[in-house]
């Protein structure tokens, strides 16, 4: 029985141990322990460790709620998204996760259930109630107002959306440099003009697309015929489908997303209408799914990883004395090469 009773008292030290606790069963002083789990320099690597094994034996764990306080920072950065449901803000917001980790930060994810200026309102608000030090918005409606939004104090912004580069500082991908590669290849194949399958309204991504590819087939003198619109879901792609099915007129479509385009591919098949020898399709995003549609899918590549590592540097930036200026830093897309496009029917 002796022989338990320390491990008795152990389980106990483990609800209530102190810094102190820790200095006396690893033989150093209470400011020894707090420069080792404050992480700070100038503690030899025998006594770090002395230290690290009695926190271990104790269950003691720092904290961090005071440490942050007497720092001024929470190393914690909060995400404000309006939708979980598009490719691209799930990858955007796992990259951010990965990159915060990598800098020593963790995550605080806000979502906003219906893209409201009201709720966004409310999302900032309950940013003072957290311990956040910076925020970056993944934006797919433009509601973020300086005029109607209050920032919580010392709290820094960054936005993941090419249109408010004015106000904040903006990390996103090249939305119009992307488009215009996707209508030049098609019109390099021999198409006489390029249909679009668009975004819903009020997304700034699929404006910004749609507003790249009126004005790309403008600078090579084709006539743009009218744009058809989706939600970015594969249902909404196979709907507005089956109307670009029926027009004969139609051999080349850019889909604003590869999740329409499915939709899409779906449709032209149902229409009687082959890809690509009838009709070539090119989409946006390539997901991970691309390559395995049927035909593989021809698309534009944005990279995730760098948007979310990007999102990352730009809030540390912005949290330095010295805290960078706005403006707007856009990631290049490359053109995936696949089996969705092909010259027009009876090209030579």
């Amino acid at each position: 029985m002796a022989e338990r009773r320390p491990a008795q008292g152990s389980r106990r030290a483990r609800a209530t141990a102190s810094m102190a606790d820790v200095a006396r069963l690893a033989g150093v002083s209470s400011q020894t322990v707090s420069r080792v789990s404050n992480g700070y320099a100038g503690v030899n690597e025998e006594t770090r460790q002395q230290v690290l094994e009695a926190m271990k034996e104790l269950g003691y764990r720092p904290n961090s709620a005071a440490r942050a306080l007497k720092r001024g920072e929470f190393r914690t950065i909060g995400v404000i998204t309006f939708t979980l449901s598009t490719t691209g803000n799930v990858r955007t917001l796992e990259a951010i996760a990965t990159s915060a980790a990598e800098e020593g930060y963790a995550v605080t994810l806000l979502p906003v259930a219906v893209p409201t200026s009201d709720e966004v309102r409310g999302a900032f608000s309950r940013l003072e109630e957290l311990a956040v030090d910076a925020v970056i918005v993944i934006m797919e409606v433009h509601l973020l107002d300086a005029a109607t939004v209050k920032l919580p104090p010392h709290v820094q912004v960054v936005v993941v959306d090419s249109d408010a580069g004015d106000h904040y500082t903006v990390v996103d991908t090249d939305q119009a440099g992307g488009t215009r590669t996707a209508v030049q290849h098609l019109l390099d194949l021999g198409h006489r003009t390029v249909w679009h399958l668009g975004g819903p309204e009020g997304s700034f991504a699929a404006q910004r697309r749609a507003d790249a590819w009126r004005a790309a087939l403008a600078e090579a003198g084709r006539p743009a015929p009218p744009l058809v619109r989706g939600d970015w879901s594969a249902e909404s792609g196979y709907l507005a489908g089956r109307e670009l099915a029926a027009r004969e007129e139609c051999t080349a479509v850019f889909a604003a997303n590869d999740q329409m385009a499915l939709g899409l591919l779906r449709a032209l098949h149902e229409g009687g209408r082959r890809v690509p020898e009838d009709v070539s399709v090119i989409g946006f995003d390539d997901i991970p799914e691309a390559s395995s549609f049927l035909p593989p899918l021809t698309t534009l590549h944005q990279d995730f990883a760098e948007v979310g590592r990007l999102c990352v540097q730009a809030v540390l930036r912005k949290m330095r004395p010295d805290g960078a200026e706005h403006g707007t830093t856009l990631v290049p897309t490359r053109l995936v090469h696949r089996q969705s496009t092909a010259p027009p029917p009876g090209a030579h």
